[in-house]
């Protein structure tokens, strides 16, 4: 079996010292305009040290497409001298430096887009899980604006290249706008980029194609392009897992360098009857079948957590643990396992310095349900 301190090396070459990926988690931490922030900069620093490769939150590739308040941006060439900065402390701790790249879509906060409506691929609000959230409709984005928005997943990853990042990880899950463009629940289309699962995946497939040309353009090494996808909706119509297998299907086709299902619980079970017999990671495990390296997450806390997951992996994030523990791998290496921080996330919030935006972030947080 894998083993956590395997180093790994990706078929484009790039190394990794370990299996471990910090997950990329929302921090609110950038000033409000996108630029990083000192406060930022010393959270990754920690984190940084024990990992194989770090994926920073979420970084906006449009002013239109902001998530929330605090949210980075690498919508525009003036944020690459911070963007730089950023990339520089996580190779300082040793780690490859990998920049989330995202459009919020109707996912974006009011607050966040300063009154102006959020775009979609269609004119339907979300459907939050908590029912007490708004849900303002979105506007249907025209055919000029998906190749605008296309564009710009291409000009983002231009960015990451020149701030010296290792990567960009495509944000196809999490209910933004990847992921809205697929799902028959945000995406009522009736053109070239909705109606059929093949029609609902076009656009994905042309951010991964401008991504892919970008990089051969700029690139002057070996560069990540990794995919994160949630593997079912809540929501009817919505993601089934037939869908994300045929999902699957086709990003294993391209030369994307590593795919990173987002659960909350490695151990979760599918809703549809007909894929409860194991794990969602292993039903995914199997129709990757080695094609492309598999990120596991979701709940990893503890060394039988670790192993577990690597048992359908070849890589796996910790997001939580590492928050509340930054030098939790470290621990783990070292066999201090008793040291680890294991109390509920609500209370380990607490044993931790930091910044008043995500400390204030975390606690309401942990008082709601995410988006999975």
């Amino acid at each position: 079996m894998t083993t956590f301190n395997e180093p790994f090396t990706f078929t484009n070459g790039v190394k990794l010292r370990n299996r471990f990926i910090m997950a990329p988690m929302t921090t609110v931490q950038s000033f409000f305009d996108g630029t990083i922030t000192q406060d930022e900069l010393h959270y990754y620093a920690q984190r940084a040290k024990g990992v194989g490769a770090v994926i920073t939150g979420a970084a906006n590739v449009q002013a239109n497409g902001k998530g929330w308040p605090g949210e980075l941006s690498i919508a525009q060439d003036d944020k690459l001298p911070e963007l730089t900065q950023l990339a520089n402390v996580i190779h300082n701790g040793g780690a490859k430096a990998i920049v989330q790249i995202f459009h919020g879509g109707r996912m974006s906060e009011p607050a966040a887009l300063l009154g102006h409506q959020a775009l979609s691929a269609s004119a339907i609000p979300a459907q939050h899980r908590d029912k007490t959230r708004p849900t303002p409709i979105p506007r249907a984005m025209t055919v000029a604006e998906i190749h605008a928005t296309i564009a710009a997943f291409g000009e983002a990853t231009r960015r990451a290249i020149q701030a010296g990042f290792d990567g960009v990880e495509l944000h196809g899950a999490n209910t933004y706008l990847l992921q809205q463009f697929f799902s028959a629940h945000s995406n009522r289309r009736t053109d070239a980029y909705g109606g059929s699962l093949e029609k609902r995946y076009t656009f994905i497939k042309e951010v991964i194609a401008t991504v892919f040309k970008t990089v051969a353009t700029y690139a002057q090494k070996p560069f990540i392009v990794g995919y994160r996808f949630s593997p079912e909706e809540f929501t009817t119509p919505g993601i089934s897992m037939a869908d994300t297998l045929y999902l699957l299907a086709q990003l294993t086709q391209t030369p994307l360098t590593y795919l990173h299902v987002s659960l909350d619980d490695y151990q979760r079970v599918a809703t549809a009857a007909d894929y409860q017999a194991k794990s969602i990671l292993q039903y995914v495990h199997a129709a990757i079948a080695g094609k492309i390296p598999l990120i596991g997450v979701g709940g990893v806390r503890t060394r039988t957590d670790v192993n577990h997951v690597l048992q359908q992996t070849e890589l796996v994030a910790v997001g939580q643990q590492l928050l509340v523990d930054p030098y939790w791998v470290q621990k783990l290496e070292q066999g201090c396992d008793a040291d680890m921080i294991s109390s509920d996330f609500a209370q380990a919030i607490e044993y931790t310095n930091f910044s008043r935006p995500l400390y204030d972030y975390l606690v309401a947080r942990y008082r709601s349900t995410p988006n999975i």
